[in-house]
């Protein structure tokens, strides 16, 4: 296998590794996952459980975020374990490039303020 795009967790439960030698850790996708409700349905609640569907789901959002990240790092160890080799690029030239062809800028404008300055909280500065 020369290359592919997949979580580590996949991976594993495909065997990848098993043709698999080496795995770039580039960090390069970050994947949402969302709640969605049907707006009447949402409106017809009070708003005191309104608060408090919106302050567990919150709550077990970060948690889910922790559990995927704790999750990573035992899966990159369990395929340590079974004879694949990790490394960790340099990203430097790659948001280089990202920033010089305007994406970053395309991406926040698309983004919105508040989900950007999210993303920058956790990755640092992208814009200028």
């Amino acid at each position: 296998m020369d290359g592919q795009e997949n979580p580590l967790v996949l991976i594993d439960t495909a065997k990848l590794y098993e043709v698999q030698k080496y795995c770039s850790l580039t960090n390069h996708v970050w994947s949402g996952f969302h709640t969605s409700f049907n707006v009447a349905a949402w409106k017809r609640l009070p708003p005191d459980l309104q608060g408090t569907v919106q302050r567990i789901f919150s709550v077990e959002a970060l948690a889910q975020r922790q559990d995927f990240v704790t999750m990573t790092t035992t899966e990159q160890q369990n395929l340590i374990g079974k004879g694949m080799t990790f490394n960790a690029p340099d990203t430097k030239p790659f948001r280089d490039a990202l920033s010089k062809s305007g994406y970053y800028p395309d991406m926040k404008k698309a983004s919105g303020d508040q989900a950007w300055a999210l993303l920058e909280k956790y990755v640092g500065p992208l814009t200028a």
